[in-house]
């Protein structure tokens, strides 16, 4: 038996009561007690104060200046202040309620202090303070995370020692030529020096070991996980004239971007594959991906298949069938709307045809997953928005179709490192081109005190014969109070533009036939300024739209910002993002600065990501993403490339499943559940 399965309790000195407290932290063997690794270091060596940054953490060795002063203040509180000369520096010593400091602090004494420095005041709030010169010992401490009656000293003294017990009995599981390849520490040396680094450097090559670790055992659990829907998942194969279809394409209204053209290749490859395809495709507002959804629907059409596109929205459905209908009239493909507002007769007469053969593309919102409609033979089914959906609703359309491929489009741009984290067993496509001739939202940040002005501006739009959205506070505790902050802009803009302008008002009580006739109005410029609460509907495309303002936004993250700013810049005129903002915070105000200097989607994903942490970005409850003890995708994710790439190898190749040294990896997948006891030829 692998002796770190052995439980806590075998460990000297812990008893029933220490074994529970361990238990309370997820510490229930020996090796959860080797892998319970500490969440910070603290360093104790001594520094020149010359390269301390202001708010750090520093330890200091100095004589002491001046006598103590002692005060005190609330019940049992004091504060002490003395001087201590550091090197050059005379600098302020403060101690909260260490009263008895005060008769051992004796001028021309030598201590050692730890703790915050202020460097525009010069002043370090003691967190520890010893009397006489630094002990030798090494300067970096590791902190474990504690809970209940549990401390640091305590965890310390455990994992000390289970590290001097059971190092021996610490086994490899990574192949020597990967260990070799990348210059990695053993686990046995990793484990030891996570927990005792004497240099910063041990600590680096230390983490690194087990950043490529924990990554490499994810990233196989999700290629395994790939390799097995996809083997197990007969598709479509489908076969056509390559050259009507590329006929189709020379006669598009503009040219492909290369980005365009890239993607379009991964998703035929995928199409006339034996297996059925699961790809993901991200393109930023204006990208061009309905383009490349009617490109890979005409090529489902010509093997004889018909093709579904699931849209969120009533009015985007609209909009999607009107285009695809023009598109496709040249080439005797029928494209037919279905959705809740179908009923009755013309509803009847409409899954006839589907049924018949008679209509080859259907677009619809979810009633596409209703259970009378019948494809004759369904072959390719798109998402739109995927997110939007729930799987339940997905597999619904999916399962219409005998192993019918599956195409998810969504235009939040995500960044690539959580693109291949979330979405680890899909094919993942990005379009990060937009179309040429396009021109460049100008964006703005303005403090509110400047709203006089900015109406004035929106004025001018709105006299052009332009549009305008306004998009209100997103105050999160109420959705009472947002309706209210709505009522109110809307109120004050009607009075502002009084018999000039038409202001229409959208927000989250209203019912979907209601929101759907505001968005008809504006679409059709019978409304020039759009009053909005909630997040206007993705992909509605209203190109005269000129005009963006978005009140406080610091409310929001930079990618809901980003999604929002490409309401506007559809059409062919100069378009404007203003936001209404006065943050307090760095990060408010950064988000901002980032919001003017780009309009990249993916730049911004990435720097929201950095900002808010890869929980925040999907939303906690629903971001799925992977708890790692030491890597983060954020600042590791060179580090995750490199994993993904060698999990996929190694999961294609045959000698992952038969040679000796790839065991251990084997073993972790079967533990995990990927496997299920079966082996993957």
């Amino acid at each position: 038996m692998n002796k770190l399965l052995e439980p806590i309790s075998e460990l000297k000195g812990v008893g029933s009561e220490t074994s529970e407290l361990l238990n309370d932290v997820g510490i229930y063997t020996i090796q959860d007690l080797l892998e319970y690794f500490p969440y910070r270091y603290d360093d104790n060596s001594l520094r020149d104060l010359e390269d301390v940054k202001h708010d750090e953490r520093v330890t200091v060795e100095g004589r002491v200046h001046s006598e103590a002063s002692l005060t005190f203040f609330g019940r049992k509180r004091s504060r002490l202040t003395f001087r201590l000369l550091v090197g050059k520096y005379l600098l302020s010593v403060v101690c909260f309620n260490r009263p008895y400091f005060k008769n051992k602090l004796t001028i021309d004494s030598t201590v050692t202090v730890t703790g915050k420095w202020d460097k525009h005041r010069q002043t370090i709030t003691v967190q520890q303070l010893s009397f006489g010169p630094k002990k030798e010992q090494s300067g970096i401490e590791p902190v474990y995370s504690i809970k209940g009656k549990l401390t640091v000293k305590g965890i310390k003294k455990f994992v000390s020692l289970a590290l001097s017990t059971y190092l021996k009995d610490i086994e490899e599981i990574l192949p020597d030529d990967l260990l070799q390849k990348y210059k990695l520490l053993t686990r046995r040396e990793a484990l030891y020096t996570i927990h005792t680094p004497h240099e910063k450097e041990d600590l680096k090559l230390a983490r690194r070991r087990f950043v490529y670790e924990e990554f490499l055992l994810f990233q196989l659990k999700m290629q395994a996980l790939r390799k097995i829907q996809r083997e197990q998942s007969k598709g479509v194969m489908h076969e056509f004239s390559r050259e009507k279809h590329q006929q189709f394409i020379d006669s598009l209204p503009f040219p492909l971007t290369k980005a365009q053209s890239r993607v379009v290749n991964e998703i035929l490859q995928d199409m006339t594959s034996p297996y059925r395809m699961n790809r993901l495709l991200q393109g930023d507002v204006g990208s061009g991906k309905t383009i490349v959804a009617a490109i890979a629907f005409y090529a489902a059409v010509l093997s004889g298949y018909q093709g579904a596109l699931m849209v969120p929205t009533e009015i985007l459905a609209e909009q999607h069938a009107d285009s695809l209908v023009q598109l496709f009239e040249p080439y005797n493909v029928t494209v037919a709307l279905l959705t809740s507002s179908v009923k009755g007769k013309k509803r009847r007469e409409l899954l006839e045809k589907v049924e018949k053969n008679e209509i080859q593309l259907l677009i619809g919102t979810h009633a596409l997953i209703q259970d009378d409609i019948k494809f004759h033979k369904l072959g390719l089914v798109i998402t739109d928005e995927q997110h939007r959906f729930g799987v339940e609703q997905r597999r619904m359309l999916r399962e219409k179709g005998e192993h019918t491929d599956v195409l998810f489009m969504t235009a939040t741009p995500i960044p690539r490192t959580l693109a291949i984290t979330a979405f680890g067993e899909m094919d993942v496509s990005i379009i990060d081109e937009l179309p040429a001739g396009r021109k460049a939202i100008e964006t703005y940040w303005v403090k509110p005190s400047m709203l006089e002005r900015i109406l004035v501006f929106i004025e001018k739009e709105l006299s052009k014969g332009r549009q305008a959205y306004v998009i209100c506070p997103l105050i999160e505790e109420s959705d009472k109070l947002d309706v209210q902050n709505a009522l109110d802009v809307h109120s004050m803009l009607t009075s502002y533009y009084k018999g000039r302008f038409q202001i229409g008002l959208m927000h989250g009580r209203l019912s979907s036939d209601e929101k759907d006739s505001v968005m008809r109005s504006f679409s059709q410029n019978e409304v020039n300024v759009l009053v909005s609460t909630t997040v206007v509907e993705v992909g509605v495309n209203v190109p005269n739209a000129t005009t963006m303002i978005i009140y406080d936004a610091e409310r929001f993250g930079l990618s809901q910002l980003h999604q929002l700013r490409g309401r506007v810049g559809r059409g062919s005129e100069q378009s404007y993002c203003i936001l209404l903002a006065d943050p307090k915070s760095e990060t408010g105000k950064e988000r901002m600065k980032i919001m003017t200097e780009t309009n990249d989607g993916f730049v911004l994903s990435e720097r929201d990501l950095e900002l808010r942490g890869p929980g925040d970005f999907f939303g906690k409850k629903q971001s799925g993403m992977p708890i790692f003890k030491v890597a983060d995708m954020v600042h590791d994710y060179r580090a995750l490339e490199v994993a993904r790439q060698d999990a996929a190898e190694l999961i294609q190749s045959k000698d992952f499943w038969e040679e000796e040294k790839y065991e251990p990896l084997r073993v972790y997948l079967h533990q995990s559940g990927i496997l299920e006891g079966e082996k993957l030829d």
